[in-house]
């Protein structure tokens, strides 16, 4: 799981305001440290979701220290973001395979408690990953 910095800010009139500087237009407010931060990572988890529907990349998260390093983020006080899963999107394929190997297939995955689909994803990352 990967981790964002979120910079936390409050004014003297205003409540606690969040940005990210690894996400520019991803900010949040909460009238408590505690709101700011759960709202922080429900922005944060919005602009993800967002940026993979567009097709965009995410960002590697930045250091502390290159994000303090910009006179701008230091009034902020850090505090780590843990960022969503990412779940790659399933793509449907055909396959042709001996009927009496998709019995197998079928009876062992079902005894597993695995899907068809399943099963193939798994078997296929095993051999790859002995292979190294």
């Amino acid at each position: 799981m990967k981790h964002y910095i979120a910079l936390i800010h409050k004014d003297a009139e205003s409540d606690y305001g969040v940005s990210f500087p690894d996400f520019p237009g991803c900010v949040s407010a909460g009238s408590t440290l505690d709101e700011a931060r759960l709202f922080a990572t429900e922005a944060l988890n919005l602009h993800i979701e967002g940026m993979i529907e567009e097709g965009e990349s995410l960002p590697d998260p930045s250091s502390l220290e290159a994000i303090m390093t910009d006179p701008s983020n230091r009034n902020g006080v850090a505090i780590l973001v843990d960022a969503p899963s990412v779940t790659p999107r399933s793509i449907r394929i055909s396959i042709t395979v001996p009927e009496d190997a998709l019995e197998e297939m079928d009876a062992y995955a079902k005894a597993h408690g695995l899907t068809r689909s399943g099963f193939l994803v798994r078997s296929a990352r095993d051999a790859i990953h002995s292979k190294r």
